[in-house]
């Protein structure tokens, strides 16, 4: 990987979590399915990242910040694991737990950012006191956004540029050692975890029907994911609308 590849998902990483374009940031970009064939077409090998990223996506199918708590950085994990993965060629059980805690260690730069953060505000208060609106509109944006596309090009860079030789060097150490096996095991099983923290959410009693709809869909039918998906927004709409004409009904 050279530096021109480090940098552009140095930025892809910083737009995934930037006041940008309508939070279609935190949204699209920072979803690791997405993060995946970003980093693979930025490699050269877009197939290869996407079935990456994919797979690291399923552990973070229950992922929630909650407030400004971050329980892993999703974004980190698939740009960064994605990255990696490609670059030292290990499969895909392996890429997800090397993922693992790159999504960690993206939590203690978040922890940090927003330490950093709170320096703004008091800037922002300077400004309240003369009266100056347009210098407080001004700090609660520009200073966080330039130290978060400072930090994050700079993680990403100093990661891809010497972490990959580190974990290649290490993975060539390991290699007739049933560490490496170790980790494919791990990798195998936090696919399920992601799964079954989805479940734990949508596994409702209002809600268990669809799931159990779906599983036949697939089972019995063998419709594909996309025809599920398309079968899932059909009885979406079809309970919003139905919930709604309740709620409005009992209104009046």
């Amino acid at each position: 990987m050279n530096f021109l590849q480090a940098l552009i998902l140095g930025l892809l990483y910083y737009l995934s979590d930037a006041p940008w374009f309508f939070g279609e940031g935190y949204y699209v970009l920072q979803r690791p399915v997405v993060a995946g064939f970003l980093t693979g077409l930025v490699l050269g090998k877009p197939v290869e990242g996407t079935i990456i990223g994919a797979t690291i996506n399923l552990i973070y199918l229950g992922h929630l910040n909650v407030g400004g708590s971050m329980p892993s950085d999703m974004a980190l994990a698939g740009y960064i694991g994605t990255a990696i993965a490609i670059s030292t060629s290990v499969s895909t059980k392996v890429a997800l737990a090397i993922a693992v805690p790159l999504g960690l260690l993206g939590t203690v730069w978040w922890v940090g950012k927003m330490s950093i953060d709170s320096v703004f505000v008091h800037w922002a208060d300077r400004y309240a006191e003369k009266g100056d609106s347009k210098g407080v509109v001004l700090m609660n944006w520009l200073p966080s956004a330039i130290m978060m596309l400072v930090f994050k090009v700079a993680v990403v860079l100093v990661i891809t540029l010497l972490g990959s030789g580190l974990v290649e060097s290490f993975l060539n150490l390991i290699q007739n050692t049933g560490i490496l096996h170790g980790f494919e095991v791990i990798g195998g099983l936090l696919p399920a975890l992601g799964i079954a923290l989805n479940l734990r959410a949508i596994l409702k009693r209002e809600t268990w029907a669809f799931l159990l709809i779906g599983f036949l869909l697939v089972a019995y039918f063998q419709i594909s994911v996309v025809g599920v998906a398309l079968f899932g927004l059909a009885f979406a709409a079809i309970y919003y609308f139905y919930t709604r004409a309740e709620v409005n009904a009992d209104v009046r």
